[in-house]
């Protein structure tokens, strides 16, 4: 599988060279953070009410932006005190200019299948970041958007009709904070099996469900258990689906599943884990995220936002 990065105009080499610079001293002085910073000009010189004027051209932006990171890590390790995470997770870097080019991975094509959407278990970046995405539905856990909002970590969703129908309410909610919602069909049936047809009323019916309930078509849809075939890609292109992707990592409350032979996240990798609770684990959502994060942390990773990148 070869996968391309496309070249970045926004961020030069040296405004990288100056965002890194930025970056660590406000991640430094954020570290030990447990409570919000005070605002902008509450204190320093420019006086109590004063406001220090936004500095022109790049480096003005960096420094906008080392000041967010700064603000953001100062809260999160208030959430991560409160939610009972051992380390404060780390700040991804801003996104792309130009999203990466992906193409599907070694091993995993369809016959006939290179203008179809890629399938892939990695997204091409070099920087330390992995994508956390929640496949199903049946668990609706209000702690979980709780704990999310305040940690400010993204995630995406990947939806079964089956299991959200009685409560399309609850994913409005996730969506509203800024969740996207994706296809992972009407029943969670195993696509390699049936017909053209009826993968397309699995694929393509819980596309204009999900438009219909949260007013966006997906863009990307995973099948169920990983498992589709050429009809499975042709279907879900034909009804607006750009890109599958799978996983290359999983998460349980107590454990993490690694599909690599290295047993270890690299950068790029999605992180799969489910919409579950004690009834099927041992541990509830929060206790997975408690997991995930404290995997992710300790190798030096930050979740990034999958749209952003795909």
């Amino acid at each position: 599988m070869q996968l391309v990065r496309q070249n970045e105009k926004k961020w030069t080499p040296r405004c990288r060279a100056v965002l890194t610079v930025l970056l660590v001293a406000a991640l430094g002085s954020a570290c030990a953070a447990q409570s919000s910073a005070p605002p902008v000009g509450a204190h320093g010189a420019h006086g109590p009410a004063g406001k220090a004027k936004p500095k022109p051209g790049p480096a003005g932006s960096l420094s906008a932006y080392a000041e967010k990171v700064k603000r953001t890590q100062a809260q999160r390790a208030a959430a991560a005190a409160k939610w009972g995470l051992t380390r404060t997770p780390l700040a991804a870097p801003p996104p792309p200019a130009a999203k990466p080019e992906i193409t599907t991975r070694k091993g995993f094509e369809v016959e006939d299948g290179e203008s179809l959407p890629p399938v892939f278990t990695t997204v091409p970046v070099k920087e330390r970041i992995v994508f956390l995405t929640i496949d199903d539905g049946a668990e609706k856990d209000p702690d979980l958007l709780q704990m999310m909002s305040e940690l400010q970590i993204p995630y995406s969703a990947f939806l079964s009709d089956y299991v959200i129908s009685d409560n399309y309410g609850y994913f409005k909610k996730m969506q509203d904070r800024g969740v996207s919602l994706h296809n992972h069909t009407l029943n969670h049936r195993y696509l390699p099996g049936l017909s053209y047809s009826e993968q397309e009323r699995e694929i393509c019916d819980q596309q204009t469900k999900l438009e219909e309930r949260y007013g966006k078509r997906p863009r990307l849809f995973r099948p169920p258990y990983g498992n589709y075939n050429g009809d499975t890609l042709r279907v879900a292109q034909s009804c607006g689906v750009t890109a599958v992707p799978l996983w290359a990592a999983e998460a349980f409350p107590d454990h993490m599943e690694w599909r690599e032979s290295d047993q270890d996240l690299h950068p790029g990798d999605i992180i799969l884990t489910h919409f579950r609770g004690r009834a099927e684990w041992e541990g509830s959502m929060p206790d997975m995220i408690r997991r995930v994060m404290q995997t992710v942390t300790d190798k030096g990773y930050a979740v990034a936002k999958l749209e952003d990148y795909v």
